[in-house]
């Protein structure tokens, strides 16, 4: 189980670095704060790793991932269109900041649960979890990964400091853009 563990973990970090997800960290750390984006990765890439870990260790073939891709290209371009436009703001501080936390668990949840889903650390879960054992693999790859999205939400937390909330919001705007039209070109290749 700890060969397995660490063999996932260093893989799918590796893997990370650089990644849409990872890019996708940066951009929401910038609009919330750490705590609140970094359990939505958690619980996001907790199921999918899940998910990964039980074809790789039941079935050992890969899924076929274009349809996936390409819905989660065209929810990206939604997620863009959503974050240009902002959020309403009512004028209870209290309520709003509990509802901004959710909000940003649900978000960070949705948004890296579609990002992962045909990604290639998911694939490289289900490859890993062909070789070693589930438990090992699962807890590893699910670690890795926060691990590298981790440190792109802490560069996201200085630069959310530093920047204005338009120019935020235009460049997570953007930057959902770009991953959406990268996902739905791959699934169409």
């Amino acid at each position: 189980m700890l060969q397995a563990f660490l063999i996932s973990f260093g893989v799918i970090f590796v893997a990370e670095l650089g990644d849409k997800s990872q890019l996708m960290a940066l951009a929401f750390a910038t609009r919330y704060k750490p705590a609140p984006i970094l359990i939505g990765i958690t619980i996001a890439t907790g199921v999918v790793h899940a998910f990964s870990v039980l074809v790789g260790a039941v079935i050992g073939a890969r899924l076929p991932t274009t349809a996936i891709t390409l819905v989660a290209g065209i929810a990206f371009l939604g997620f863009a269109a959503w974050t240009l436009r902002g959020d309403k703001l009512d004028d209870d501080e209290a309520s709003r900041a509990d509802r901004a936390t959710r909000s940003a668990i649900v978000a960070a949840s949705v948004a890296f649960f579609l990002a992962e889903l045909g990604d290639k650390t998911m694939l490289a879960t289900i490859t890993l979890a062909t070789r070693e054992g589930p438990v090992g693999t699962w807890a590893g790859s699910t670690l890795g990964m926060v691990a590298a999205d981790a440190l792109a939400i802490g560069v996201g937390a200085v630069l959310g400091a530093r920047l204005p909330e338009k120019a935020i919001r235009i460049g997570a705007s953007v930057a959902f853009l770009v991953f959406g039209l990268l996902l739905i070109v791959e699934a169409l290749r």
